[in-house]
């Protein structure tokens, strides 16, 4: 039995790994509470799924991020840096755990000591993207300023110009709820929107970019969060959705390791236009694989994305 029919019977799952069958696996090792001197067979897992991305960034950064989400609550990464402290692999792994706790809380413990692991990570792969997405991160976290932030983007699009948690991290630090404005935020999905090509992992930002005024306004509450489903006939979410339209939903178009979650935003964002008949293809390709954001944001996610895959 394939996977999709594993997941078809059993309905609508949040899978962080997406379709990446052996991040899955290794994902649901480090879920799983731990034996006394597992630590070692786990730390190989991680380290054996990495290498094999290579030098596929897109699919490297996906791994990474999913198995920091997973280790966070242990000790695990810790204690792969302190056993091979010049490594670049631990030094990455170790500096996304802590930015993953950081995220929870609000804070960083040790922003300084994350983002010297982040250093030493870039001067050891020095054409690897991952340890400048991950400082990225913890900037935003700290609330730098925005040079700092820019200086350590072009870091990362030097080395992988359409890299999709980099593009995601800037369209949200230039928020209004971070450090930017909306006509900034705005400025940047312009300049993206004109170059990025239709199958790059960073394709989703203008959907993103939509999807999260749409949750601003709601929050705001009033007569205008009443209305707030009505920005999606604007010309630039109308634009924005026929584009998306034309090209995701092709099976084979979209090829990066987040595809999954970027037709889970394309999904989302035809139901909240009103043109969820139109979806049918998208809702084909994603199977039963769900994401938590954005269906989270009108509910319970596996709920909501159950009910707009049966409708059709």
């Amino acid at each position: 039995m394939s996977i999709l029919r594993r997941l078809r019977a059993s309905g609508p799952q949040l899978l962080p790994e997406l379709d990446d069958v052996k991040l899955g696996r290794v994902r649901r090792q480090l879920d799983s509470p731990g034996m006394p001197g597992q630590e070692a067979i786990r730390i190989n897992q991680v380290e054996r799924l990495l290498q094999e991305a290579g030098t596929d960034w897109d699919r490297r950064a996906h791994r990474f991020a999913v198995l920091a989400q997973a280790a966070a609550p242990s000790s695990l990464a810790r204690f792969w840096r302190l056993r091979h402290s010049h490594n670049a692999n631990p030094l990455v792994f170790e500096a996304w755990v802590e930015l993953v706790r950081g995220r929870h809380v609000g804070r960083m413990e040790d922003a300084r000591a994350a983002a010297y692991h982040c250093y030493g990570a870039a001067d050891a792969l020095p054409d690897d993207p991952t340890p400048w997405v991950v400082l990225l991160g913890i900037l935003r976290l700290m609330r730098a300023d925005s040079r700092e932030l820019f200086a350590v983007w072009n870091e990362v699009v030097a080395r992988d110009p359409w890299n999709r948690e980099a593009h995601l991290q800037m369209l949200r630090h230039l928020s209004p709820e971070e450090c930017g404005s909306r006509s900034s935020q705005l400025g940047f999905v312009d300049t993206v929107r004109a170059a990025v090509p239709s199958n790059a992992p960073a394709v989703g930002v203008e959907l993103t970019a939509l999807v999260d005024e749409q949750a601003r306004i709601s929050a705001r509450g009033g007569v205008e969060a009443l209305l707030v489903r009505r920005q999606w006939t604007s010309n630039r979410a109308s634009r924005a959705l026929d584009a998306a339209l034309a090209d995701w939903p092709r099976p084979g178009h979209l090829q990066h390791a987040a595809a999954l979650a970027d037709l889970n935003l394309l999904a989302f964002a035809l139901v909240q236009a009103g043109r969820s008949r139109e979806s049918i293809g998208t809702f084909g390709l994603l199977g039963d694989v769900a994401t938590s954001w954005p269906w989270s944001l009108n509910g319970d996610p596996l709920r909501q994305f159950g009910y707009w895959q049966s409708q059709y």
